[in-house]
């Protein structure tokens, strides 16, 4: 049997897969990560309250776990936080998450737990792990497509994915909240956390004015034409695609086409102006570690909630392709992820690039 570092939150998920993995006679430790807040609202973490740590320590206690936390704020701060504000800064909409998998989750976490001895960390992520006889592990979408976190973690690579395990990921979140039930553990009914962890219950537009205050100045809202139509809130409120909350009064439907930070301006126009079918990514992680030599075809995934579009993805080197949809897509956002995915296989993904004049 291994020794196992199960990266808890207090959450149902993370709970099951430490008690699952208990149940296989692993030996199991648990491990909490206390992340980085607003300064007075320590307490409010939605990833590290005093409850979920409570309650992880309850989880760990029933199962006679040892559990460990480990203090991430610094580096969160520097790495994640900061990515945040950078994003908005340059026009983009950012996915923290991502940043947070790599570099906190399967960076800081996992050092921790290899000074432990560990053999490997296991997460609540909906995912599943396809370990191939050449020693390649493959990536594979969750069975329950709803609960699907192929998307977030696709920023693995291959030595974090050896030394991973998604003990839930075989299950429907319906499952999961059975076998809770089954462990009669304490968050057997505790609802998922929909919130950026940071952001301390509050809202996104308030963080931005007191950390990133240079998004929320306000500006010109014009066509493309140049027209103007009236004044923005901070470019940072508003997102591609975007039709209500425009704050303007149009014959016809306007929305978000792109956002111009050299000039502080929202440029807005009708649907038909809306979307491309093609973009270019960078920053690309192939899960393989092998850049593919030829186009190829693949289902790409634009946004966590998206769903997957057909296209030609064209390798330029090993951080950047060419996207070209079968279809255009409303809603490319430059700062969000595009994904690929090859049946349940997810082979990738990179950062979407703002296009040419935007």
């Amino acid at each position: 049997m291994s020794k196992i570092v199960v990266a808890m939150s207090g959450g149902v998920d993370s709970s099951v897969a430490a008690a699952l993995l208990k149940e296989q006679g692993h030996e199991v430790i648990g491990m909490m990560l206390r992340l980085w807040s607003q300064p007075g609202k320590e307490s409010e973490n939605a990833c590290c309250t005093l409850e979920s740590v409570s309650l992880a320590e309850q989880v760990a206690r029933r199962f006679d776990i040892p559990f460990h936390t480990v203090d991430a704020k610094q580096p969160f701060r520097d790495v994640v936080v900061d990515y945040f504000l950078s994003s908005y800064q340059q026009g983009e909409t950012p996915n923290p998450c991502l940043m947070c998998n790599r570099h906190i989750r399967w960076g800081v976490l996992r050092e921790h737990a290899l000074t432990l001895g560990a053999d490997f960390i296991a997460s609540g992520h909906y995912v599943r792990l396809n370990r191939k006889d050449d020693g390649e592990v493959q990536l594979l979408r969750g069975v329950d497509r709803g609960k699907d976190q192929a998307y977030v973690l696709h920023v693995l690579d291959q030595i974090q994915l050896r030394q991973s395990l998604f003990p839930v990921g075989g299950y429907p979140k319906s499952e999961i909240r059975e076998l809770a039930r089954k462990f009669n553990l304490p968050v057997a009914e505790k609802s998922d956390s929909q919130d950026l962890c940071f952001l301390s219950g509050g809202d996104y537009r308030d963080f931005l004015r007191k950390y990133a205050p240079q998004t929320t100045v306000q500006g010109e809202i014009v066509t493309s034409e140049g027209k103007v139509l009236g004044k923005h809130k901070g470019l940072a409120f508003y997102t591609i695609g975007q039709r209500k909350g425009l704050g303007i009064a149009a014959p016809n439907p306007l929305y978000v086409l792109k956002k111009d930070v050299a000039s502080n301006r929202l440029i807005v126009g009708a649907a038909e102006e809306l979307g491309s079918s093609e973009m270019l990514i960078g920053k690309i992680n192939w899960i393989s570690g092998k850049t593919p030599e030829y186009p190829f075809r693949a289902e790409v995934k634009i946004r966590y909630a998206a769903r997957e579009a057909w296209a030609e993805i064209t390798p330029i080197n090993t951080a950047q392709a060419e996207i070209k949809f079968d279809a255009p897509q409303r809603d490319i956002t430059p700062g969000q992820a595009a994904v690929f995915y090859d049946g349940v296989i997810c082979l990738g993904g990179g950062m979407i690039q703002p296009s040419t004049g935007e």
